[in-house]
């Protein structure tokens, strides 16, 4: 009998140990080279673990468990043979032109907006249910049928149950007079507690203040309402609010550098370069994937990129390099429909924005009242490198740029067309 030894990769640079947060076979499965057998959380992402080859699979860790790096998780007899009848495993079908998935990512519409914000398209029962889904669906007596799958290609996870089952005791009639008063308890992620421990030491290590304004949201809706058909037959991607809003922070971040600027120890680092991490909800909990060198970027090279980072997110394919070294964090409540908010600084940067829901509302213009599209903007940023009177001009040089896109143009005497590449 050959039997080898699988041990856990190193996901990335200062990463010792992961957690396995799934297994996707049995003990005694026969599985396929490069076959996914188990999702693994460090505390920066959620990686798949392939076989390295063919045979029956002898698990050495339980979901849950925390082992190091190089720590051996599973054997594979590689000597078995394909028991006679079973075939490969086929990848769930995917759903096509996948945009952007909903999360802190993208542009927030709003009432008044066209509804563009990709989603992911979430079955019924399309896949295998995980361990710990089985072992619930057993002891509660919920079919498959009865949950919403939401995991990687359709898998149906331990929380789909347990979501599942909070709706039918929620749709249950209301006429008893004490309902279930069941508790469930989770174990947290390693990824969930990184985010945990990085928002605290944000509040205790930092001076935060936040700073707001608003944004006529109208030129940019008229824009994208003449041109986004043309956008996306001639780009293929769709034409969204968050590619002008991460060029409007490029610019801003030319005039403003302290608020692209991080502090080490007892030095300010600044950075002739903006690296813009979008704030985005997988998932597994916020990530924030980073487009590198945005400001060099078109909007539809900007599309092209959160699209592809966002996508990687949410299927849980993305490596711990896509989200390190930003310089400046966007994130967008307004896809949930937040109105306003103070958002947490990503360390070690030194602010962030915040987008929020567009909504119509009475402004005064030219003396007179409109209803115009407006959404609240907030600026986050640290007090002990950032100055008010930095933070505030930043905020507004955002809002100009955003009421007049033309001022994105490389020469006034240039159209809209060239700014959008067409």
């Amino acid at each position: 009998m050959s039997v080898l030894q699988m041990k856990v990769p190193s996901p990335g640079e200062s990463i010792s140990e992961v957690e396995i947060a799934q297994w996707l076979v049995k003990d005694g499965d026969y599985v396929e080279k490069d076959q996914a057998v188990a999702e693994v959380d460090s505390d920066k992402a959620t990686l798949e673990l392939p076989a390295e080859q063919s045979g029956v699979i002898t698990l050495k860790a339980a979901e849950g468990d925390v082992v190091k790096v190089g720590q051996v998780v599973c054997l594979i007899d590689t000597s078995a043979v394909k028991p006679a009848g079973s075939t490969e495993p086929k990848a769930e079908e995917k759903v096509e032109n996948v945009q952007v998935p909903v999360s802190s990512v993208g542009a927030a519409e709003g009432a008044t907006a066209d509804k563009e914000i990709a989603k992911k398209d979430i079955s019924y029962a399309s896949g295998t249910p995980s361990p710990a889904a089985t072992k619930i669906m057993s002891e509660s007596g919920i079919s498959a049928k009865q949950v919403l799958a939401t995991g990687k290609d359709g898998r149906i996870t331990k929380q789909d149950v347990i979501t599942a089952l909070s709706s039918n005791q929620s749709s249950e009639s209301h006429s008893h007079a004490i309902g279930n008063r069941n508790q469930n308890r989770e174990k947290m992620s390693m990824l969930r507690r990184k985010i945990a421990e990085r928002l605290v030491s944000v509040k205790k290590e930092t001076a935060m203040l936040t700073t707001f304004n608003e944004v006529d949201m109208k030129p940019i809706m008229d824009i994208r309402s003449k041109y986004k058909d043309r956008f996306a037959k001639h780009h293929e991607v769709n034409l969204g609010f968050m590619s002008f809003f991460t060029k409007a922070v490029t610019e801003a971040l030319k005039l403003f550098p302290a608020v692209n600027a991080q502090i080490e120890g007892q030095e300010i680092i600044f950075h002739n370069y903006a690296d813009v991490g979008i704030a985005v909800s997988s998932p597994k909990g916020l990530m924030v994937p980073v487009v590198r060198n945005a400001e060099q970027l078109s909007l539809a090279e900007i599309e092209r990129e959160i699209k592809r980072l966002a996508i990687l997110a949410r299927d849980g394919k993305i490596k711990p390099e896509d989200m390190t070294g930003g310089t400046f964090t966007i994130t967008n409540g307004g896809v949930f429909g937040s109105m306003l908010s103070t958002p947490i600084i990503n360390p070690p940067q030194s602010a962030i924005l915040g987008m929020h829901n567009v909504v119509e509302r009475p402004v005064a213009i030219n003396g007179k009242v409109e209803i115009r599209p407006i959404m609240y903007l907030a600026l986050s940023y640290d007090h002990r490198i950032i100055d008010g009177k930095e933070s505030v001009g930043f905020l507004v040089k955002v809002k100009e740029i955003l009421e007049n896109p033309a001022l994105l143009l490389p020469r006034t005497d240039d159209s809209l067309e060239v700014l959008l590449g067409l």
